[in-house]
């Protein structure tokens, strides 16, 4: 089993004693603190609550994770609010049990899991996937680079798109341009007062809308860097719209962005645009569901889930979003996913790839997993 990738253009990259050194060590970490979790959307700060809808379609999401183990916490000052004047009060302990992250005074948006880090929202979604080998390396912290791209990522689509829909109806998105100014504020952050090294690959989806015979129809912009996954699939024809293309530079060496890495969203980055209808499933997930599962396995693992769910045979006790069937979908998959990541006989994707590479090796790969699921839906009104 295999359960560590290669970071890039790093003196002393891990040797294959260390990398086997992690994967023994990685059993020792499953435990409670490493069972799933999920929701229906990740938190929001109180300013983003209040924006009004513009658009006509929204996502009603869900998302699941598991973590191989659990994730370092952030370092300062990522967990300290800042002062806000002299006239605070002295005493900070009410301030000490907020344990949310901040960065620039704002709330981190998303959540991390292991070195992933997932975003929920009512149109946009993203799953990154931060490289573990950072974990052996000073002041390396690949969680952090990863929540943070997704953060300031989420931060500029959401500060574009309204002033598009305000200004300029005909306006497109431009995701990748975002994704670089996310970057950019990325290395800013991680940069002083402490430098804070990592890589991460990113990929997320951005909801949209265009007209069509005087009618308005959703458009996804999806945009990838590495090997996370953007899967959008239809589910009365059990089909696959789309899906992201992987990149790499070599096997288990995705395209990156971070610490010494020469990959940037302008040069490597790729942007597609699909036309959705109603109803179809978007998924955003990291490797670790992708090196486990085929596609077909994951399209009928989320098409069986969700029908479980329309035709309302869930029982209340598996049931908490009777409302929204995504938290369920998303649950079921990361089951899957995890199921053969924890067998060292069984076979997956990943090992497949590695045995066409000449390399010894079986069972899946544990890894964290991490998956958003959403489904396209109009407003009313």
């Amino acid at each position: 089993m295999h359960t560590s990738r290669s970071l890039l253009w790093y003196p002393g990259i891990l040797s294959s004693l260390a990398a086997r050194h992690l994967q023994r060590s990685s059993r020792r970490y499953l435990s409670s603190e490493t069972s799933n979790r999920g929701g229906t959307t990740t938190p929001l700060p109180e300013e983003a609550l209040n924006q009004k809808p513009r658009s006509p379609f929204f996502f009603e999401t869900g998302y699941a994770v598991f973590a191989k183990r659990p994730s370092r916490p952030f370092p300062p000052p990522f967990l300290s609010p800042p002062s806000g004047s002299f006239s605070d009060p002295l005493s900070t302990h009410n301030r000490s049990r907020d344990r949310r992250a901040y960065v620039g005074g704002k709330m981190i948006r998303g959540i991390t899991n292991g070195d992933d880090a997932v975003l929920a929202g009512d149109n946009f979604i993203g799953a990154n996937d931060g490289v573990g080998a950072w974990a052996t390396k000073p002041k390396g912290h690949a969680a952090l680079w990863s929540r943070l791209i997704l953060h300031f990522w989420a931060l500029e689509a959401e500060r574009d798109a309204s002033v598009n829909s305000t200004l300029d109806q005909t306006a497109e998105p431009n995701p990748i341009e975002y994704l670089q100014r996310a970057y950019e504020q990325t290395i800013k952050a991680t940069s002083t007062p402490i430098e804070w090294l990592g890589t991460t690959t990113a990929c997320a989806a951005l909801l949209h809308h265009h007209a069509k015979d005087s009618s308005a129809e959703p458009v996804l912009y999806v945009t990838n860097l590495g090997d996370s996954q953007v899967l959008v699939i239809r589910p009365r024809h059990q089909e696959v719209i789309y899906k992201t293309t992987e990149q790499w530079h070599w096997f288990d060496c995705p395209r990156q962005l971070g610490t010494n890495s020469p990959d940037t969203p302008k040069e490597n980055a790729v942007m597609d645009k699909v036309d959705l209808e109603e109803g179809d499933l978007v998924l955003a997930m990291s490797d670790g569901v992708v090196d486990n599962l085929w596609e077909h396995e994951v399209v009928q693992n989320v098409v069986d889930s969700f029908r479980k769910w329309e035709s309302g045979e869930l029982s209340e006790d598996n049931d908490d979003h009777t409302g929204n069937g995504m938290p369920y979908v998303a649950q079921e998959l990361v089951k899957a996913a995890r199921l053969i990541a924890e067998d060292p006989f069984a076979e997956s994707p990943f090992m497949e790839r590695a045995v066409e590479e000449g390399l010894a090796m079986e069972g899946g790969k544990l890894d964290d997993i991490s998956v958003v699921a959403a489904i396209c839906k109009r407003r009313n009104g």
